[in-house]
């Protein structure tokens, strides 16, 4: 696969959030239209209003489920395996950027910020790259 992290800086420098920038990176390889992703987490940029995870590991997570899940609405058997794809990528992002959540990673509370956005979105994608995506 080639590497669409350029593609996460472009949509981020065009004013899309965190959140948007990596998932609609990728949405093309999920069969999902990129203004569908876009709507779709919105809400998740900026930690959730500073008050949840940082958008790019929320983003990690939108793709995980759109890549894992049995979309199986009468008898859904995908949910461990979801979880269980999940905590390599948040395992890893935690262990790079010492948090997971958007105010500790901005500096917040504070005053010393841990990671740059920008940072956090490539460090999100690479690993989405490394982990979810490694076999396309």
């Amino acid at each position: 696969m080639i590497s669409r992290i350029d593609g996460v800086r472009e949509r981020f420098e065009k004013g899309y959030n965190c959140a948007q920038a990596v998932a609609c990176a990728y949405c093309d390889l999920f069969d999902i239209d990129e203004k569908e992703a876009f709507r779709s987490v919105e809400c998740f940029g900026r930690g959730m209003s500073f008050l949840g995870p940082c958008g790019a590991v929320s983003a990690m997570a939108y793709l995980v489920g759109l890549k894992i899940s049995d979309a199986n609405l009468n008898n859904p058997q995908s949910k461990t395996d979801c979880y269980a794809a999940m905590e390599p990528l948040t395992n890893a992002f935690l262990q790079k950027n010492k948090s997971l959540e958007c105010k500790d990673l901005k500096g917040i509370d504070t005053g010393i910020p841990l990671r740059t956005c920008l940072g956090c979105m490539e460090d999100a994608a690479l690993l989405l790259e490394q982990h979810l995506l490694a076999d396309l």
